[in-house]
């Protein structure tokens, strides 16, 4: 396998560090000493800072004002932003772009696009479910009313819509009558649409969506096969993008700590069993990410595989929700006290890799679905 990036990739992964530089994980409330949400929005001037270097833009084609990027840019800078705890929908707003791009008609596209990649549109996806449990998909209906002026009407209830009280439209997938899903792009104030509060374990506010005989104009719903299935790959596999970044930049708070430390005069990093256990969390770390740019080759190229690319992103999925655990629970374990030190940002980092390994199913859901798939598919 060939992982060399691209200029192009490496360029906006070098954007993406420089914007990042000067990014506080710790410039919010501490979580553990927050009953609510850490803060009331997300980082509006980091937000401005990525529309201005291009960088909501990425996946964008250049008639959208855009770089005409893929996925694995796309998570080379998400793994940037994970590493200071970026508090930006950057995944959400990134993928649902892409989706209409890909899927979306002209006069949706030419009406979000390139507001979205300047910053002043900001899309999420609702992908959790009714329960966090069940397929997304399934957690409202669609029905068509035709007629002059064809709607679809939405119900149902979609739980932990991130970034939710922000975005100005929600992507919701949706199940039809005849057993097809559509993504409806559903404004957050609109007849029909109610937000409830809800908080993740790293403070953050999401929202429960409620969708009661919600009318969505036909233009803004995409009933095209395989947008959903799309879009939940492309958002999984940037989510094992933020929990690589974030799983780097917890081993490396480990190594500079750990080296520091010293007990019976020693650095305690050169004791056997801590180097141990570094090393081992550096393997997950190397197989997080060769997992990773495999999905999000798959994704881009469109290469055909024995599997399909959900299989792919399956396997990511699994490294990077047991990955991301392991790393933050022996850092936690090597840190000894400071790791639940309020004032040290390392307990931040493990509340967001509790909330991205059980984002868009945990391991154990994903091993079901890769057991699924290779029972369907001959490997041989």
């Amino acid at each position: 396998m060939d992982f060399t990036f691209s200029e192009e990739q490496q360029a906006a992964a070098e954007a993406a560090r420089g914007v990042f530089a000067d990014v506080a994980p710790d410039a919010v409330p501490s979580p553990a000493l927050t009953t609510g949400a850490v803060a009331d929005e997300f980082d509006r001037a980091l937000w401005a800072r990525l529309a201005d270097a291009d960088l909501l833009s990425l996946l964008s084609a250049e008639e959208y004002g855009g770089a005409g990027l893929d996925a694995v840019a796309l998570c080379l800078v998400l793994r940037e932003s994970a590493k200071v705890l970026a508090r930006v929908p950057l995944l959400e707003n990134s993928a649902a772009m892409a989706a209409v791009q890909a899927y979306g008609g002209p006069e949706l596209r030419v009406e979000l696009l390139e507001g979205a990649g300047r910053g002043e549109v900001v899309l999420t996806v609702a992908s959790s479910g009714r329960t966090g449990h069940d397929p997304a998909e399934l957690a409202v209906t669609a029905r068509r009313e035709e007629g002059e002026g064809a709607t679809w009407i939405l119900d149902g209830v979609q739980t932990a819509v991130p970034w939710a009280y922000d975005a100005d439209y929600v992507v919701v997938p949706a199940h039809t009558a005849a057993d097809r899903t559509v993504l409806a792009l559903v404004p957050r104030v609109h007849d029909g649409v109610a937000l409830g509060e809800q908080f993740s374990t790293s403070g953050e506010r999401l929202g429960e969506l409620r969708l009661e005989s919600a009318r969505i104009a036909a233009r803004d719903v995409i009933d095209v096969q395989g947008a959903w299935e799309w879009l939940r790959d492309l958002l999984t596999t940037g989510t094992c993008a933020l929990a690589l970044g974030l799983g780097e930049r917890v081993l490396r708070m480990s190594s500079e700590y750990t080296s520091k430390r010293e007990q019976f005069g020693f650095p305690v990093a050169t004791f056997q069993a801590v180097a141990v256990q570094a090393a081992d969390r550096y393997i997950d770390l190397r197989a997080m990410e060769v997992t990773l740019w495999q999905a999000a080759w798959r994704i881009s190229s469109g290469a055909r595989c024995t599997l399909p690319v959900a299989g792919d992103v399956a396997v990511a999925k699994i490294w990077a929700s047991e990955g991301v655990r392991r790393v933050v629970q022996t850092a936690q374990h090597l840190h000894g006290g400071f790791g639940a030190d309020v004032d040290y940002p390392l307990h931040r980092y493990h509340a967001w890799a509790k909330h991205l390994e059980l984002s868009l199913g945990p391991a154990a859901a994903h091993e079901e679905a890769l057991g699924d798939l290779l029972a369907a598919h001959s490997l041989g």
